[in-house]
């Protein structure tokens, strides 16, 4: 299918209609490039034409701006769902196997199967519907944008959580990425149950 350089618009989905798709669903991830916590995708079919205004790729948006779309795309969406990939899987699979179990678990959960896929990216792994990637499609595509705020938001929130369970980390701040403060963290405290072991080099952390 072609793509479009503009901002986050339907004619990915229209074109999917034109071929006989009736779901197609956005797909993206939240959480791979951070120290600790899960890797989080999102899934979502969007009615046929409809418009979100303000929605755009998530890490374009402010915090209140996400929290306000993500109940919007909640009340709107024909269908949409979360999945989170949890670090001792992505320490024993890796973060691009785990990002891909996470989206097609996401996939598998919404309660309308999706019949075509718009996944955010430039991979090549095989989903169980037809499906393309498409880089920097949360920028580009409305659904994937969408996908885009459900798994952030979702991500956020269960870091905010889990630093309840794991204080003194600081991760409803920094939500486990590696910020300077998160990198003296692990150094003072050590490694927790949620740190992404295979993350843990001297060179990630600052140590010479």
């Amino acid at each position: 299918m072609k793509q479009s350089d503009s901002k986050p618009g339907l004619e990915m989905e229209n074109q999917c209609y034109a071929q006989g798709y009736r779901f197609p669903a956005g797909v993206d991830e939240a959480g791979r490039g951070p120290l600790a916590g899960p890797v989080c995708a999102g899934a979502v079919i969007l009615p046929p034409g409809l418009t979100i205004e303000g929605l755009n790729d998530s890490k374009k948006l402010s915090p209140k701006k996400r929290d306000i779309l993500y109940e919007t795309i909640k009340e709107k969406a024909l269908a949409w769902s979360v999945a989170f990939v949890e670090p001792s899987v992505i320490d024993e699979i890796n973060i691009r196997q785990a990002t891909h179990q996470a989206m097609q678990d996401a996939v598998n959960q919404l309660k309308i199967p999706a019949d075509y896929l718009l996944i955010d990216g430039n991979d090549h792994i095989p989903f169980s519907v037809p499906s393309e990637y498409i880089i920097k499609g949360d920028a580009k595509v409305q659904s994937i944008a969408a996908a885009s705020i459900m798994a952030k938001v979702s991500r956020d929130r269960y870091m905010i959580k889990l630093d309840e369970i794991y204080p003194g980390y600081g991760f409803a701040k920094h939500k486990g990425y590696g910020t300077a403060l998160h990198r003296q963290c692990i150094q003072k405290l050590g490694v927790c149950p949620i740190h992404r072991k295979t993350y843990m080099t001297d060179k990630v952390l600052g140590i010479k």
